[in-house]
């Protein structure tokens, strides 16, 4: 169960005539989503992560995940549900060398790690289970799960060969029924394969609509005793945020933005991040005061170790260049502060520098 707060929207336009509002349209979704039963690893982190912090920044407790927080990117734990290649169309093996399976863009690198203490979800070998898969942005496609073959080694890195030729669970466009800790999921029922002991579900969702696809590697141990979905975390503290997003300088082909992230609410915020989606092809070209990594449309920039804390009332600057094709139309909605799955739309002044500036308030499951 969840409980979500309204978000405060609007958007004004200034210009010539002052005081003009209009609607700015909101951009398209992208797909996002993970293995959320069994739990694919990206996801097993960041719920330890979240028990670690006990509310602050992320803090994995766990020896594999505390080594790819330490050694890898810390934006594939805040978005977790982001593993994914955009322009895959199909051609997993052909995109995706060996070693790769479970990582297989820079930022989830960290998760290509070939050894045996990971999170591990306990499945009954041969049983019939119902599969979660969190829809952080639904979209159609078909999701095929396939399995280790006997003898393979966690210890050794996951190759291609290493998985049963045919997937053992296949389904296309499964109902959006389920409700779990961190939102919306879909959930289907399928039979296990009769294994035992340690193995790896190697999951594909590989979107109908589009050439993107999603991977994940769920670390399962057959013939334990079941584990059961994880529970929700102790909930962090309520945050309320303001964005604001300028672009003091803008030419034919690029553009200079700086971003303010400013705590409205009465709780500190440890650990930030702000994501967006350009709509006009805009590219994230270099970057100060935060790190910046995007995926197609999508953009997401967490803080430094330097600016990670606001307090209430404070705010943090970062800023970046980027290019663009003639056309730079701002955002027109952010997520900020701890991770969310909803955003607000934001006002915009369009006339000499652009100026947006978005509020919400923050839900956290419980």
């Amino acid at each position: 169960m969840r409980a979500i707060n309204r978000a405060t929207t609007g958007s004004a336009l200034v210009g010539v005539v002052a005081g003009l509002l209009v609607a700015l349209p909101a951009p398209p979704a992208s797909a996002h989503g993970g293995l959320t039963f069994p739990a694919t690893r990206t996801y097993a982190c960041y719920v330890d992560g979240l028990a670690g912090g006990q509310g602050g920044d992320l803090n994995p407790t766990n020896p594999a995940c505390r080594n790819a927080w330490l050694t890898g990117d810390r934006y594939a734990f805040w978005n977790w549900f982001g593993n994914l290649i955009s322009n895959n169309a199909g051609r997993h093996r052909e995109t995706i060398p060996d070693g790769q399976l479970c990582g297989p863009t820079a930022p989830f690198a960290a998760f290509n790690a070939a050894r045996s203490d990971w999170p591990v979800t306990n499945v009954p070998a041969g049983a019939t289970v119902t599969m979660r898969y969190n829809a952080w942005a639904p979209h159609p496609g078909t999701w095929y799960q396939y399995v280790t073959r006997d003898g393979f080694d966690p210890n050794q890195p996951l190759r291609w060969s290493d998985l049963e030729a045919a997937p053992f669970d296949q389904i296309t466009n499964p109902p959006l029924n389920g409700s779990g800790p961190h939102g919306a999921e879909y959930t289907w029922t399928a039979r296990l394969p009769n294994k035992s002991g340690r193995h790896i579900v190697y999951s594909i969702w590989q979107r109908s609509d589009s050439p993107e696809a999603f991977f994940n590697c769920a670390d399962v141990n057959f013939g334990g005793d079941p584990t059961d979905p994880p529970p929700p975390p102790p909930p962090p503290p309520p945050t309320e945020c303001s964005v604001t997003y300028t672009t003091p300088s803008n030419w034919d082909s690029g553009f200079v933005a700086d971003v303010r992230v400013t705590n409205t609410a009465t709780f500190p915020v440890n650990g930030w991040t702000v994501r967006w989606s350009y709509a006009n092809g805009q590219r994230v070209t270099g970057y100060w005061s935060s790190t910046i990594v995007q995926s197609g449309a999508d953009v997401t920039a967490s803080n430094a170790p330097w600016n990670a804390s606001i307090p209430p009332g404070g705010s943090v600057n970062f800023g970046f260049q980027g290019t663009h094709t003639g056309t730079n139309s701002p955002p027109t909605q952010f997520t900020a502060c701890q991770p969310s799955t909803r955003s607000a739309a934001l006002s915009a002044a369009p006339h000499g520098h652009s100026h947006h500036v978005a509020r919400y308030n923050h839900y956290q499951p419980y």
